[in-house]
């Protein structure tokens, strides 16, 4: 049986004045991840309604060991590096997918993403 799809989940806390150098670090890495990391799907970053320091990076996997192996890499450290130094607090959550909807076929067919 194959490996689950999987989630990873980053909450973190980024101060205002420093919500500029976050979301510039965050768009330096997206693309490499997107196009170079094997078994990267899609990820999101998102910001609280109610809270402007609090963030949410959220990654889907094709497998939770694909993520775990890149997280394991220096070049991983390397380009997360500038984007961590703007946190003051980050908590790291991981799930493996169970189910999902709508289904894949039906949201291709809207023209949407498998992102939730």
């Amino acid at each position: 049986m194959s490996e689950q799809r999987a989630r990873v989940v980053f909450l973190v806390r980024v101060p205002e004045p420093r919500t500029e150098q976050f979301l510039a670090a965050y768009e330096e890495i997206r693309h490499l991840v997107a196009d170079g990391v094997p078994g990267h799907l899609v990820d999101q970053v998102c910001r609280s309604s109610t809270d402007p320091e609090q963030w949410l990076i959220t990654s889907e996997w094709a497998n939770l060991s694909d993520f775990e192996a890149w997280e394991r890499t220096e070049e991983h450290r390397d380009l997360v590096r500038p984007m961590r130094e703007c946190f003051t607090d980050a908590r790291s959550l991981r799930f493996t997918i169970h189910a999902q909807t709508p289904d894949e076929a039906r949201l291709a067919a809207a023209g949407g993403s498998a992102a939730v």
